[in-house]
C-alpha cells in the first residue's frame, strides 16, 4: 500500500468523532425504544378496545329479538362512549345484518383470520380510503345461526400522534447531540491547554538555557510520564551538549599548541640568515608537530568511523599470557626508563577479541599508567575469570587518586581532570577515548575505579572449554 504524507487527524477531531458516533448510536437507539414502547402502548390500547366492543355485539347477538329491524336496533345500541370506532355483523357467508356506518368491510372480512370468542393474533391492518384500521373478526355461534362479528378502529389519529411526535423526537436527538458535541469540543479544548502550556515552555527552551526543566507536580497525572521523560531526554541533550562543548574547546586547544610552535619557530627562522644545519634543525621541528597533528586527525576520523559502525571487529580466540607477554616485553624498556616494573598476575584465559583490537588498547593503558606511575612504583596486570562467561584483564597503577566526580568523562576524547589543560607526555587526550572504542567494538566493557591505585577493567567474553 503506497505510503501517503497526510496529517493525522487531530485529537480533538478524534474525540469529538469518537463522542458523535456513540451519542448518535445511543440517541438511536434511545429513540426507536422510546417508538416502539408508544406502538406498542397503542397495540395494547387498541386490543382492549376491540375486544370490549365485539363483546358487547356478542352479547347483543345472544340475545331474542322479534325482527332484524329490531336487532339493527339492538346492535345500534350496542356500543357507546368510544370515538373512531366501528363494528359490523355478517352472515358466515358474508351477508351484511348490520354495519355502524357507511364503510362496509365485507371483503376484508370474507379473506380475515376469524375464530370463535377475541384471539389477539388475529388483529389485522385495512386499508380503505386512505384510511388504516386496525380490525379483529370473530366468529359467534347462537341458536344455530352462526355470526362474523368484526370491530375495527381507525388509526388516523394514533399515526398523526406518531409522526407529530416522531418529528419532535428527532429534533430533540438533533438538538441533544449537537449540544454534547459543542460539550465535548470544549471539554477537548479546555482538556489540552496544559499541552499548549507546556508547548510554550518547551518552545522556550533554548541552548543557553538548558538547565530548564518542566515541573511535573504542575501538570495533570495523565501528562506526568511525558514530562518525565522529556525532562530525562533534556537531561541527556545537556550532558550530551556539554561534552560537544568542551570537546570543541579542547579540541581547539590541542590544534593551537603545535600550530603556535610551528609558526613560532618559522618566525623565529625568518628573523635572519642561518646555515644549512639550522634550517633542517627547524624543518625537523616542524615535521615532529605536522606527525602529531596528523596522527591526532587519524585517531579522530578512526574514532568516529568505530562509533558509527563503519570498522567491525574481526574476533578471534586469545590467549591472555600470550598477549600480556608480548606487550610487556615491548614496553619494558620504556619502564626501565621511568624506574617502573611490571608485575603480572592471575591464570591465562581464553577470550574472543580481535588481536590488533586488543594490543593496541593494552598498550595505551600500559602507556596511561606508565605516565601516571611514580618512579619506584609498580604496574600490576591482571588476568582472571569471572564468573562462567565473562573474563577481566585489569591494569593497575598506583598514581594519584582520580577524584570521583571525573571517572564517568574519563574515556571522553580530550577530557582532563586537571583543568590546567596541561598535559604530561606526548598523549593528544584520545587514548582512553580508543580504548573504550576498541572494547565496544569487540562486545566488551570497561570499567575505572580509583581508591588508593587506579584499576582499569577490561571485561569480555570466556571461551568455554
Amino acid at each position: 500500500m503506497p505510503k501517503t504524507n497526510a496529517r493525522p487527524m487531530s485529537l480533538t477531531m478524534r474525540v469529538v468523532l469518537f463522542i458523535a458516533v456513540t451519542v448518535i448510536a445511543c440517541l438511536t437507539l434511545v429513540a426507536s425504544l422510546i417508538n416502539s414502547s408508544i406502538e406498542h402502548h397503542f397495540i395494547e390500547q387498541d386490543s382492549g378496545e376491540l375486544k370490549v366492543i365485539s363483546q358487547s355485539v356478542a352479547a347483543v347477538l345472544a340475545q331474542q329479538h322479534s325482527s332484524s329491524t329490531a336487532l339493527g336496533q339492538a346492535l345500534s345500541k350496542a356500543v357507546a362512549g368510544h370515538h373512531g370506532v366501528y363494528y359490523q355483523v355478517n352472515s358466515q357467508q358474508g351477508t351484511l345484518i348490520y354495519q355502524s356506518s357507511d364503510r362496509d368491510f365485507t371483503k376484508q372480512i370474507m379473506s380475515a383470520p376469524s375464530a370463535l370468542g377475541f384471539n389477539r393474533d388475529n388483529i389485522v391492518l385495512w386499508q380503505a380510503n386512505d384510511h388504516t384500521y386496525r380490525a379483529l373478526v370473530s366468529d359467534f355461534n347462537v341458536q344455530q345461526q352462526q355470526y362474523k362479528i368484526t370491530a375495527a378502529i381507525d388509526m388516523s389519529f394514533h399515526k398523526h400522534f406518531l409522526r407529530q411526535f416522531k418529528q419532535s423526537l428527532w429534533v430533540i436527538m438533533f438538538g441533544s447531540a449537537v449540544l454534547i458535541l459543542l460539550v465535548a469540543w470544549f471539554a477537548v479544548h479546555q482538556g489540552l491547554n496544559p499541552l499548549r502550556g507546556l508547548s510554550k515552555k518547551i518552545y522556550d527552551i533554548q541552548t543557553h538555557k538548558m538547565d530548564v526543566r518542566l515541573d511535573e507536580s504542575k501538570v495533570p497525572i495523565e501528562l506526568v510520564n511525558m514530562v518525565h521523560s522529556f525532562n530525562a531526554m533534556l537531561d541527556r541533550l545537556q550532558d550530551e551538549f556539554m561534552r560537544l562543548s568542551n570537546f570543541s574547546t579542547d579540541i581547539a586547544h590541542e590544534l593551537r599548541t603545535p600550530l603556535t610552535n610551528i609558526i613560532t619557530q618559522t618566525q623565529v627562522g625568518l628573523t635572519k640568515k642561518r646555515d644549512l644545519v639550522q634550517y633542517q634543525e627547524l624543518l625537523f621541528s616542524n615535521l615532529e608537530e605536522l606527525e602529531r597533528l596528523t596522527k591526532m586527525v587519524s585517531d579522530m576520523l578512526w574514532l568516529a568511523k568505530t562509533q558509527n559502525g563503519l570498522i567491525k571487529a574481526q574476533q578471534q580466540v586469545l590467549q591472555s599470557d600470550e598477549e600480556i607477554d608480548a606487550l610487556l616485553e615491548y614496553f619494558d624498556a620504556v619502564a626501565e626508563d621511568a624506574n617502573i616494573t611490571f608485575i603480572k598476575q592471575g591464570s591465562n584465559v581464553e577470550f574472543y577479541c580481535e588481536q590488533l583490537h586488543f594490543r593496541q588498547l593494552l598498550s595505551n593503558l600500559l602507556s596511561n599508567a606508565i605516565r601516571y606511575t611514580p618512579a619506584g612504583e609498580s604496574i600490576t596486570i591482571k588476568s582472571e575469570r569471572i564468573g562462567s562467561d565473562q573474563v577481566c584483564i585489569s591494569v593497575i597503577n598506583p598514581g594519584e587518586k582520580i577524584a570521583a566526580e571525573h571517572l564517568p568523562y574519563l574515556f571522553d576524547r580530550f577530557y582532563r581532570a586537571d583543568k590546567s589543560r596541561q598535559r604530561q607526555g606526548n598523549g593528544a587526550g584520545l587514548g582512553l577515548a580508543i580504548v573504550k572504542a576498541l572494547v565496544t567494538a569487540n562486545g566488551g566493557e570497561i570499567v575505572v575505579t580509583s581508591n588508593e591505585n587506579t584499576r582499569f577493567n577490561v571485561f569480555f567474553k570466556h571461551i568455554k572449554s
